[in-house]
């Protein structure tokens, strides 16, 4: 693996640096905490109405963030989808955002709307085509789409939930859809955005036709540059969005392709900017609060999102090494700007099986997850002895905010370097305001057996 690719990739396996270390809780208390424990939660089962508890706190928030502890677990999955199904259908939630990008979720977004010519939710899927496939191609996704499809037939257009992506890794293909819409609305505006984006090039990402000749081969004028051109189509949305024909969505997907440029060329500097101290994670989560904040904007202001993610960008960082390390996240952001209109929800496990690539940009594997480690919440969990429990911070006990270690896999599982690569302090009941808890857990089953 090439330095770069290492970087880019860093943010998706977890900040490994942050594991370093760490609060050692007394063991003695261990065992009393986890009595306290169990007097506290509350089981839960395959009887989905034992998660009515989250539904309640989760009915009235404007955005629920609804994490998971690793890329590849059935349990999250399922349960974050059922979770979702509730808030769509009972109470009237407007959008899923996933921790994925956008214009391979806008195929899925123009599907559970009854647009486009994808007649299956596989068909509607298959844009997701880069490594880590499995965590949007996989059945628990599949079905989901097909379920808010349905749901979505028997409303009226205004009224449908839409499905968007918020990451930035679709810097070339953002880029060609800037160039695409903006040629059908104003061709000088799109020459011009043409000319600008050759800078592009030089950072070494393919895009996937001929890009011209750079006007700058510096990076900061590459990064006014993409700058210019979302300021540009910002400009151009307003004019247009004043017409009786023009088409919302349209325009709001073309200033979501431009955000993404600008944000990406600001994330690839930091993240090949070894010796400095920006933050290409800090760039990258800003993005995903900014697109949040954008979709909010454009649904308006009433509007209800669920958001799903990896614990480690909807926890709040606050709360954990990350943040004392300079480090901000999404569950933060959102915290910061909404305060009790957010609700943040995390999952953990013991042990069990996870679908994890052993190696960047290699194929998914079925793998063991090791049992968890004794200084860990989820060895405390583990020692509760109960199979699968929700946790509601405000109940929590008092101990429980002693700072322990917590399990974060990403879409690499490292076995034979655990705990650098896969743990890092937190105090738990601060980064998140509900936790699940299943102790042993299966594999997610990808669409894609043979795919990266």
């Amino acid at each position: 693996m090439n330095l770069k690719l290492l970087l880019l990739g860093a943010s998706l396996l977890f900040p490994v640096a942050f594991a370093v270390g760490g609060a050692q809780p007394p063991p003695s208390t261990s065992t009393d905490l986890a009595a306290s424990l169990r007097s506290v939660a509350r089981s839960v089962s395959d009887d989905l109405r034992t998660l009515e508890p989250i539904v309640q706190l989760a009915k009235d928030a404007r955005l629920v963030l609804i994490g998971e502890g690793t890329h590849g677990t059935h349990e999250f999955y399922r349960t974050r989808a059922e979770l979702t199904k509730r808030l769509v259908q009972e109470y009237g939630f407007d959008a899923v955002v996933i921790e994925g990008d956008w214009p391979d979720a806008q195929r899925v977004n123009r599907f559970v709307r009854l647009e486009g010519a994808d007649t299956t939710p596989e068909q509607a899927l298959s844009n997701f085509t880069r490594f880590p496939r499995w965590l949007w191609r996989n059945t628990v996704v599949r079905d989901f789409v097909g379920w808010l499809r349905a749901t979505n037939v028997t409303r009226a257009s205004s009224d449908r939930t839409s499905f968007y992506g918020m990451d930035l890794y679709s810097l070339p293909a953002s880029r060609l859809e800037v160039l695409r819409l903006l040629g059908t609305l104003d061709t000088a505006s799109a020459e011009r955005a043409r000319a600008r984006y050759a800078c592009l090039a030089l950072i070494g990402t393919p895009l996937q036709d001929d890009p011209g000749t750079p006007e700058t081969s510096n990076g900061a004028s590459c990064t006014r540059n993409a700058a210019d051109v979302f300021a540009d189509v910002l400009r151009l949305t307003a004019q247009r969005r004043a017409r009786l024909d023009a088409s919302r969505e349209a325009l709001f997907d073309l200033e979501q392709n431009a955000r993404i440029v600008k944000n990406a060329v600001a994330y690839e500097r930091a993240a090949l900017d070894v010796f400095g101290a920006s933050s290409s994670w800090n760039v990258r989560d800003s993005h995903m609060f900014e697109t949040l904040e954008a979709i909010r904007a454009h649904l308006g202001a009433t509007s209800k999102i669920v958001v799903w993610a990896h614990n480690s960008h909807l926890g709040d960082a606050r709360a954990t090494e990350m943040g004392r390390s300079g480090e901000h996240n999404v569950g933060q952001l959102v915290r910061q700007r909404y305060g009790a209109g957010a609700l943040l929800v995390g999952f953990t496990t013991h042990t069990g099986t996870v679908t994890a690539a052993e190696e960047w940009d290699g194929p998914p594997r079925t793998m063991q997850i090791r049992p968890s480690l004794e200084s860990s919440y989820e060895r405390l969990f583990h020692d509760t002895g109960l199979a699968r429990f929700m946790l509601e911070s405000k109940r929590a006990p008092l101990a429980l905010r002693q700072e322990r270690l917590e399990r974060a896999i990403g879409v690499q599982y490292l076995p034979a370097t655990e705990r650098l690569s896969h743990y890092f302090s937190v105090n738990l009941p601060a980064q998140f305001d509900v936790v699940v808890h299943f102790d042993v857990t299966r594999a997610l089953e990808p669409l894609d057996s043979a795919g990266r």
